[in-house]
């Protein structure tokens, strides 16, 4: 698959698997904006590693959760590269706790970034893309959002509304020649995973058939499919890239 002469906008895409997206974009020759708001060195190191494969890249900070530095985000993107083709909404938090402990703080902050940022991104880029009469979104979701997990009702509420989001929008947009469709990554190897205990770690891969945990690569290959010509009929969809769990 090759993305040249597109512009693919990724949010959260200076670490984790938004940066291995990032990458993956870059190496298939796309122009590649990545949006972040913390740690401007690994964003700094992101965009190197972009130049590095032959992309061109840009760095856009921003918080998803205000509707004005998304339309930042869409706005530099275009002016710096023409157009936007593709969005990839990435960003996300945890706030893990049971109910009965969960401060009313940590429900609204992980609905703001999670699935609030995710509605304020495709607001922004919306009428850009309508303009062109073509686009892709990207919603990256969870296996969480579709089966549920105890201690995170913040979080698989949030990640389960993107996948309601993603399936209404795309029977907005067909009509322009714009698909929506959704990612839901299982268990992924990152730097937050990595921390967690080994029975925690094991617990889950007696929950995999495919006896292995994926990597932020497996995501990334995933969000390239979605966004390339061979996916030109599918949208309103979610692929899960689970290993099996559900």
């Amino acid at each position: 698959m090759k993305f040249t002469n597109q512009t693919v906008v990724i949010t959260g895409g200076n670490t984790g698997i938004g940066r291995e997206i990032a990458l993956s974009f870059a190496a298939k020759g796309a122009n590649v904006v990545v949006n972040y708001i913390v740690n401007p060195e690994a964003a700094q190191d992101t965009l190197s590693h972009i130049n590095n494969l032959g992309g061109q890249g840009l760095l856009v900070q921003g918080d998803v959760t205000k509707l004005e530095d998304c339309d930042n985000v869409i706005k530099q993107a275009s002016k710096t590269f023409g157009k936007v083709d593709i969005l990839i909404n990435n960003s996300g938090i945890t706030r893990d706790n049971l109910i009965m402990r969960m401060k009313e703080e940590d429900f609204d902050s992980v609905i703001d970034v999670n699935l609030k940022g995710t509605w304020n991104m495709c607001k922004s880029v919306t009428r850009h893309m309508m303009k062109n009469r073509q686009g892709r979104i990207i919603n990256i979701s969870s296996v969480v959002g579709i089966m549920g997990n105890a201690g995170q009702t913040n979080y698989v509420a949030s990640k389960a509304g993107i996948i309601g989001l993603t399936k209404s929008l795309a029977k907005e947009l067909g009509s322009r020649g714009i698909t929506v469709n959704a990612v839901a990554p299982g268990f992924i190897e990152t730097k937050m995973t990595d921390i967690l205990p080994e029975d925690v770690k094991e617990n889950y891969m007696k929950q995999i058939p495919l006896g292995k945990f994926g990597t932020p690569e497996d995501i990334a290959n995933a969000c390239a499919f979605l966004a390339s010509k061979e996916a030109n009929y599918i949208t309103g969809q979610v692929l899960s890239v689970n290993g099996g769990m559900i």
